[in-house]
């Protein structure tokens, strides 16, 4: 176990090395030079970075719209298998810009900017890979919202989730539907009633994220995810994702009927054949990464 370990850590600790130069994508602040987001892609990881840490990388309509096309860039080559979220800076993000949130900007402004993060994060859900929060730090409003739509979440243990809107008169009714998904509908409503905030380990409890870790050791856990998922078939984690996103809308019956008729068609991807030969075999599963049937 302990040398199995040391492989992994050994694994993500090259691939650290190996990532190329952050690119900014061509949103940019009105104030800073700076990209407010930054990409980059290695080995079928893609690291978006929220980059506007002087305003606790808010999700202003320029953040979200940098986001959005980070998260489509070539969402459906097979080189992208899975996207990792994170932000500089000791605060993950703070969610809405709240100076665009005024009168002076006007209702058909205000509607823009709530279409487009609504937008983003089905988004997230919607894309055909896996999305992974990497959090260091405080997510508050649209920002937890933002982790609570991703797929996996990982975070140290000094980060904190709240949604304070109802103290500045501005209920997260929007936060809500990600974070009502995410956690028991009794501690959602304390959350969005209250706006405390919840520890990385209650947040953990609740289910609002999926691993604590410690600070050092965040980038390592996080990326030992990626890799895990990279390892996967990319149509069947597809296949998968979307299936699972369609099922915690249904009733159970109608959950089990979906969930059969997709195993029933996992099982005529070529891939879906290839990995149970794998297992008969006692071999490693090589995939075609395309979603190419074996049999109707």
């Amino acid at each position: 176990m302990a040398r199995s370990f040391l492989c992994r850590s050994v694994g993500v600790l090259q691939l650290l090395r190996t990532q190329t130069p952050l690119s900014g994508t061509r949103c940019y602040s009105h104030t800073e030079p700076e990209p407010l987001t930054l990409r980059q892609q290695n080995n079928g990881i893609r690291r978006i970075i929220l980059n506007d840490p002087k305003k606790r990388n808010a999700l202003s309509l320029a953040m979200l719209e940098s986001l959005r096309e980070n998260l489509l860039t070539d969402v459906d080559s097979d080189d992208l298998r899975v996207v990792i979220i994170s932000a500089r800076g000791p605060v993950f993000s703070s969610g809405h810009d709240l100076k665009e949130l005024t009168s002076a900007q006007g209702r058909e402004y205000h509607t823009r900017v709530f279409h487009t993060c609504s937008e983003v994060m089905t988004l997230i859900q919607d894309i055909p890979v896996p999305v992974i929060a990497m959090v260091n730090g405080v997510a508050t409003a649209a920002g937890c919202q933002l982790v609570a739509s991703c797929d996996v979440a990982v975070a140290t243990e000094q980060s904190t989730f709240a949604t304070p809107g109802v103290n500045v008169g501005l209920f997260c009714s929007t936060p809500a539907v990600a974070i009502g998904r995410a956690v028991p509908r009794k501690v959602a409503m304390e959350m969005l009633l209250t706006g405390s905030p919840l520890s990385a380990h209650n947040a953990l409890l609740h289910g609002l994220i999926s691993k604590v870790v410690p600070e050092d050791r965040l980038e390592e856990e996080t990326l030992l995810i990626a890799q895990r998922i990279c390892q996967a078939s990319r149509p069947v984690v597809a296949l998968g994702k979307a299936t699972f996103q369609r099922q915690m809308s249904q009733g159970r019956d109608a959950a089990y009927a979906t969930a059969s008729r997709v195993m029933v068609d996992n099982l005529a991807l070529r891939d879906g054949q290839e990995g149970i030969r794998a297992f008969i075999e006692k071999r490693k599963p090589v995939w075609s990464n395309k979603a190419e049937k074996a049999h109707d």
